[in-house]
C-alpha cells in the first residue's frame, strides 16, 4: 500500500477519488516517459513518485464541477 492514503491526498470539496487515481496514473506515465527519453533509470517506481509529487504539491489536479 502506498502512503499517504487517498483520503489524505483528496483535499477540498467535491473531490473524487477516481479523479485522483487518473491524475496519479497520468503523472506516473509522464514521469516514466520523461525518464526514458532522457535515458535515466528511476530509483523508485513511477507510481510512487507520482503519489509523492501530489503529496508535496508538485503536481495538482482539478475537477470540473457542474
Amino acid at each position: 500500500m502506498l502512503y499517504p492514503s487517498v483520503n489524505e491526498l483528496i483535499k477540498g470539496e467535491h473531490r473524487c477519488r477516481y479523479s485522483l487515481v487518473i491524475a496519479v496514473a497520468k503523472q506516473a506515465r509522464y514521469l516514466a516517459e520523461k525518464a526514458e527519453e532522457n535515458g535515466e533509470k528511476l530509483e523508485e517506481k513511477p507510481i510512487k513518485q507520482a503519489v509523492i509529487s501530489f503529496e508535496k504539491g508538485k503536481a495538482t489536479y482539478s475537477e470540473h464541477v457542474e
